[in-house]
C-alpha cells in the first residue's frame, strides 16, 4: 500500500511532502520519543506521533521513514514542513488520538 492509498482509505489531511506519496508502507510506530524511533522503527514504516518540530523529519530521514502522521489536530512546524518537502517524505493528519490511529492503521495493514 502506498502513503497516498493510506491517506486516502484513512481519510488523513496531507500537510507537505506530496513527492514521498508513492512509497510503499511496510509498517506503522507509534511513538513521542525521538530516541525510540531512531531504536525501534524501520525502513518504510510510517510514524504516528504529536511531535511537530523540525527533529522528527531528522528521525524520518534517518530512518528512511514512508511518512509521519500528527495526531490530535496537530500541524507541522514551517522548517518541518520545509525539510519534509527536501526529505521527500509527506507529513500527514488527523484530529484523532494516536491511540485510535494506531489501531485503524493496524487493520488497514493486517486486514
Amino acid at each position: 500500500m502506498t502513503v497516498k492509498e493510506m491517506a486516502q482509505t484513512l481519510g488523513l489531511t496531507i500537510f507537505t511532502g506530496e513527492e514521498g506519496l508513492e512509497k510503499e508502507i511496510e509498517g506503522g510506530y507509534t511513538s513521542d520519543l525521538l530516541s525510540d524511533v531512531m531504536g525501534y522503527a524501520d525502513a518504510g514504516y510510517v510514524w504516528i506521533t504529536l511531535q511537530t518540530h523540525k527533529n522528527v523529519m531528522a528521525v524520518a530521514s534517518l530512518k528512511e521513514l514512508a511518512a509521519v502522521i500528527l495526531v490530535k489536530g496537530f500541524a507541522p512546524d514551517e522548517d518541518t514542513a520545509e525539510l519534509a518537502r527536501q526529505e521527500q517524505i509527506s507529513i500527514l493528519g488527523t484530529t484523532e488520538q494516536a491511540f485510535e490511529l494506531s489501531g485503524r492503521l493496524y487493520r488497514l495493514l493486517h486486514p
